[in-house]
């Protein structure tokens, strides 16, 4: 996802092939992670974040020529094109038809998301305790400024209401790049202030990816690989080895990402979240269970992680062939899974809850069999 967006970015700006510069982005962020890892992550992301912030500024304030007249006017535009625009609910849309999908769901897989490896790696850089609240309170302030940056959605539905550019249909995933690209490319001002922009973009997605590079490298190459054959590596090996692994999620991420720039479905977020949001699902009440839990068995964490896969793929996959193959009635789910593109958040907060229920009777269980 990261590196789809990445690279709509770029070739909007330049006008380049998607695909070379998905190859070019994948040669150059996977290069560096590689012989820089861990301490190269620090000093990118602390400029990354310094323009992200910049350009959360400047993406908000774009929207001052729509909102001069005062927000009743800018509802009112929206309104012209689409009443669902200014709606808390919009029913027709595949992803936000109603507060439990907007609002429980996502809070659910929000705080599962918080407990992945690359949020959790980000805390090992404070360089003692008492930068811990710091860390916080600067963290909730500058990630409210970045939620606050999906505005600039509506100001590029104002720019673009046919959803077309140029007499070119925008794909889902394209509307932004070409906003940024419209909106700051007159004038030697505003194309300063829009490479600005486009940095700051490039660095969202950056700083996300390396978090992601190093997280899963370290993973398979010391819990898996380390695991199997520990006895028979050496300590330098592991190095190379490390290495190896980054070559080769390098290539994958350009098949999938290539894949997802030619023939995407609704859009690249859907294709990612599957994969995300189950892996979050999966591996949520073992990491939350081994920090929260004490005296958590193997058994209950199992529970939690097989609960959650089983669970994910029937609700993603399975419930679906059975609504429109099938014409099998779930109630109220039906809404959810009876069209085209499914919400991979809901399959992944009713694994999350699902699982959480059965690792916790486990872990009762368990537990009073000890006591007796």
């Amino acid at each position: 996802m990261i590196l789809v967006a990445i690279t709509k970015v770029i070739s909007n700006a330049l006008n380049t092939n998607e695909v070379y510069t998905l190859l070019a982005v994948i040669l150059f962020v996977f290069g560096y992670m590689m012989f820089g890892g861990a301490n190269s992550m620090v000093y990118t992301n602390t400029i990354q974040a310094v323009v992200m912030v910049i350009v959360a500024v400047i993406l908000l304030l774009s929207g001052y020529p729509y909102l001069k007249d005062g927000l009743g006017a800018f509802w009112g535009k929206l309104q012209e094109i689409d009443p669902g625009l200014v709606n808390s609910t919009y029913p027709a849309s595949p992803l936000f038809r109603s507060f439990f999908e907007i609002v429980f769901v996502q809070m659910v897989v929000g705080a599962a998301v918080v407990c992945q490896p690359h949020i959790i790696t980000k805390s090992l850089l404070l360089k003692n305790e008492t930068d811990v609240n710091k860390f916080l309170v600067s963290a909730v302030i500058i990630q409210s400024l970045f939620y606050a940056v999906v505005l600039t959605g509506l100001y590029a539905r104002l720019t673009f209401p046919d959803l077309t550019a140029d007499g070119k249909a925008l794909g889902i995933d394209g509307i932004i790049p070409a906003y940024v690209v419209k909106v700051f490319s007159s004038g030697w001002f505003a194309i300063a202030v829009g490479l600005l922009v486009i940095m700051g973009l490039l660095s969202a997605g950056l700083s996300t990816i390396e978090g992601l590079i190093q997280s899963l490298s370290t993973t398979i190459t010391s819990d898996l690989i380390g695991t199997i054959f520990g006895s028979k590596i050496k300590g330098d090996h592991f190095i190379t080895i490390n290495r190896l692994v980054i070559v080769m999620m390098a290539v994958a991420s350009f098949l999938a990402a290539r894949e997802q720039l030619l023939h995407p479905n609704l859009s690249v977020a859907i294709f990612a979240q599957n994969g995300v949001y189950s892996f979050f699902s999966i591996n949520f009440v073992p990491i939350v269970f081994g920090i929260f839990v004490k005296n958590v068995s193997k058994q209950t964490a199992l529970t939690g992680s097989l609960t959650a896969l089983l669970v994910y793929f029937s609700i993603y996959y399975m419930l679906p062939w059975l609504i429109r193959a099938q014409g099998i009635s779930v109630g109220y789910f039906d809404m959810y899974f009876g069209g085209k593109t499914q919400n991979p958040a809901i399959a992944a907060a009713l694994a999350i809850i699902t699982a959480s229920l059965a690792a916790i009777l486990v872990h009762l269980v368990g537990r009073k069999k000890l006591n007796h």
